[in-house]
């Protein structure tokens, strides 16, 4: 049974993500980016990132093998993403300034600066995995994608990871003494 690539699409879609520009140095070492929701954390120990970059794209070609960051959008950044997504804001200024190993861009909820890790053969996707090198970040509410349109950060529950039962620091599953895994008393 052959599956519909659109309807597939759409069914993916309901994955709300956040919204990332990827930027790296383009030909004549120009900042290039493109608008990425395909990113993920991988690791810790080593710190690694994965982005999912379309092999069809000029962007796919210049992350070969090269560093990039990851800037997080804020959720004031609409324009700046529908820029790096192929469709030029006339009147968007944009401000770079040069990192460590790759540019990015000023103003960002967070970025992630990266060293090249290693590519995979993700299909029609190539999967960059990048060390990371730097980072900072800010404490603004970022910019959500979800069903093809971006969305405001609702409101925020308070779940914090200590209180979940596959926490590394706590103990594992099973592994946790009686009282907490009863939840205290």
């Amino acid at each position: 049974m052959a599956l519909d690539p659109r309807e597939l699409r759409n069914c993916l879609g309901r994955f709300a993500t956040g919204v990332t520009v990827v930027t790296c140095h383009g030909r004549e070492a120009t900042a290039h980016g493109m608008t990425v929701n395909a990113f993920t954390s991988v690791s810790l120990d080593p710190p690694l990132v994965l982005v999912s970059i379309d092999r069809r794209t000029k962007g796919s070609e210049l992350l070969d093998e090269a560093p990039f960051t990851v800037n997080v959008l804020h959720e004031g950044q609409r324009d700046v993403a529908l820029h790096f997504a192929g469709r030029p804001q006339v009147n968007l200024e944009l401000a770079w300034e040069e990192g460590k190993l790759a540019p990015r861009l000023v103003g960002c909820l967070a970025y992630i600066e990266c060293e090249p890790w290693a590519a995979y053969d993700g299909g029609d996707h190539v999967l960059f995995l990048g060390r990371v090198h730097s980072f900072g970040f800010g404490e603004t509410a970022p910019l959500v994608f979800f069903t093809g349109r971006f969305h405001a950060l609702g409101d925020a529950y308070d779940l914090p990871w200590l209180e979940a039962l596959d926490c590394p620091t706590a103990g594992w599953l099973g592994q946790l003494p009686a009282d907490a895994r009863r939840g205290g008393d």
